[in-house]
């Protein structure tokens, strides 16, 4: 598998990544084409893409808060027809070297915490990846399901962390890429 990243808006890349993104955000979540340039416009973002011969087949999109020592993975998606090969693993760690590479302290998700079989899929995934799960639920105003974060430390001496200071990072990288104007969060 061929990985690319991507710190500038690029129209091309962003339009091998949409089908994956919209087959596995699309009615869940997905930010508008709009915002996600935004972010680009800021300095807060990353595309990621992995290609295979039949194209992209795993893409993920990274928010980074420099000032914090943080990378959020936003997005992470891995065509249908391609789960269960470990692409996803390799992903992960690839985008985990590349945070380390660049600095940061810790990589950060939230996870639906419904108790849902899928919801569990993707936890036990994140787990299997190095990343703990905080107990704090978190509620958001604008979306009625409810999110863990989850983390993974990237220095030796990092300190435990709990969920809700996890979504103060979460949240100051969602306001940033809904704002307008310039900047780069860092």
């Amino acid at each position: 598998m061929k990985i690319l990243t991507v710190c500038n808006w690029d129209d091309k890349l962003w339009q091998d990544a949409l089908p994956l993104y919209l087959e596995a955000f699309g009615n869940k979540g997905a930010k508008p084409t709009k915002i996600i340039k935004n972010m680009f416009a800021k300095g807060i973002a990353e595309l990621h893409l992995g290609y295979n011969i039949s194209g992209v087949v795993v893409m993920a999109l990274t928010g980074k808060l420099v000032s914090e020592g943080v990378m959020i993975i936003d997005y992470l998606a891995v065509s249908e027809k391609e789960r269960g090969r470990g692409l996803g693993k390799h992903f992960v760690d690839y985008i985990r070297q590349k945070a380390v590479d660049q600095g940061y302290e810790k990589l950060i998700i939230e996870a639906e915490s419904e108790e849902t079989t899928d919801n569990k899929r993707r936890i036990d995934f994140w787990q299997s990846c190095g990343f703990l799960l905080t107990e704090y639920v978190h509620h958001y105003i604008w979306v009625p399901e409810t999110y863990h974060a989850m983390y993974l430390p990237l220095i030796a001496d990092s300190r435990e962390v709990n969920g809700e200071e996890l979504f103060v990072y979460i949240n100051t990288f969602h306001r940033l890429s809904f704002r307008r104007g310039g900047g780069n969060g860092g």
